[in-house]
């Protein structure tokens, strides 16, 4: 499957003529005509643009045992997971952000039983608290054991202990997911040979998606912006039409985010406390997703919530967030109130097709 998926992009590139080189690329300063130096396996390119997207990589933190696990293959990360061939009857998972989240869910499918320990009060890293509460709530009567408030101390072949409410606790584990984060992957690149400014390990970018210094670009997690994949794709968009000379700009207060579990989370704009820290009025009008009657016949046994953040002032739509089977399909109806900056009033105009899941949106506008 990933290979038709990467297949698909290469043909597509081959046919607009891009030239590939597989390898490590490293930046090599710049030639007296102002152009950038990239090296790879001993070749060396020069451009006058640069459009840096050399992605991330998973946060290894310092818990005792941690890299012999890794070195003996106990422990893994969210790549090396996919590569597993034996289903682990105990599966630990460090993290209960969105991958850990993800892979807790697959697995339990799958038949392990699945803990997540967690370090935060809530799982889901910074969702909404009350979908993040409902969430550990149904994953809970799935079967997956989550410990929240809890800090992994170390990591041994068949164990995973932890301190838990001032007491020490252990869990047995066959395979343990090392899943706390990632970070951008760009300290052997070369960016001190041009002076490029990084803060906290990412590039600085504006929103062009330029760097301090001419010409030079950075996309995607190597900026430390928003880690998704369809982030780094519109980044690079803003990138490449600056770079041939179309202005555009990126925009981060209406970007989609989903957490692929059953039920599945998703979320676009502002959440109530970030709109709260924003200095906005917010007003939070919740209903229960069986509001659509699609969702109804097809969800019998199944339930979950959707919100609208509202300002108080303004009237202005600031946030959607949803729970339920489908919230991935039905997020993007709603990225277009908030992309658009839309009021209630003109969002009342919108006409959604019937009988649709998403009409929870217009439920949500039309009873505010």
């Amino acid at each position: 499957m990933v290979k038709t998926l990467t297949g698909g992009v290469g043909f597509t590139l081959k046919k607009l003529k891009v030239d590939i080189k597989l390898g490590k690329a490293v930046i090599n300063g710049r030639a007296a005509d102002g152009k950038y130096r990239v090296d790879c396996d001993g070749e060396s390119d020069l451009a006058k643009y640069l459009l840096i997207a050399s992605g991330s990589e998973a946060i290894v933190p310092p818990i005792d045992g941690v890299r012999e696990g890794i070195d003996s293959g106990f422990v893994l990360s969210n790549r090396e997971i996919l590569d597993l061939v034996d289903i682990p009857k105990q599966f630990v998972v460090v993290g209960g952000g969105v991958i850990g989240l993800e892979m807790a869910h697959a697995f339990a499918l799958l038949g392990s039983e699945v803990t997540v320990v967690e370090m935060l009060s809530q799982i889901g890293g910074p969702i909404d608290s009350k979908l993040a509460k409902t969430l550990e709530k149904q994953l809970s009567a799935q079967g997956i054991n989550i410990i929240t408030e809890a800090t992994v101390t170390k990591i041994a072949d068949g164990e995973v202990a932890y301190t838990h409410a001032g007491a020490t606790h252990s869990v047995k584990a066959d395979k343990v997911l090392l899943s706390v984060g990632r970070r951008a992957s760009c300290a052997d690149i070369g960016l001190d040979t041009i002076g490029v400014l990084t803060e906290r390990g990412a590039i600085v970018t504006d929103d062009n998606m330029q760097t301090n210094m001419p010409n030079v670009y950075a996309a995607g997690d190597v900026n430390g912006n928003v880690l998704l994949a369809h982030v780094a794709y519109r980044e690079a968009e803003v990138a490449v039409n600056n770079i041939v000379g179309q202005r555009d700009r990126m925009y981060y207060d209406a970007i989609p985010s989903v957490i692929y579990t059953s039920p599945e989370v998703a979320t676009v704009g502002l959440s109530e406390e970030e709109a709260k820290r924003r200095g906005y009025k917010p007003v939070r009008h919740t209903l229960p997703m069986v509001y659509s009657g699609r969702f109804l016949v097809e969800n019998v046994d199944a339930s979950g919530d959707a919100y609208m953040i509202v300002d108080e002032d303004t009237d202005r739509i600031l946030g959607f967030g949803m729970i339920g089977n489908l919230a991935s399909e039905i997020i993007t109806t709603a990225v277009t109130f908030v992309e658009r900056s839309m009021t209630i009033s003109q969002a009342k105009k919108v006409i959604f097709p019937h009988p649709t899941v998403a009409e929870i949106i217009r439920e949500l506008i039309f009873t505010y």
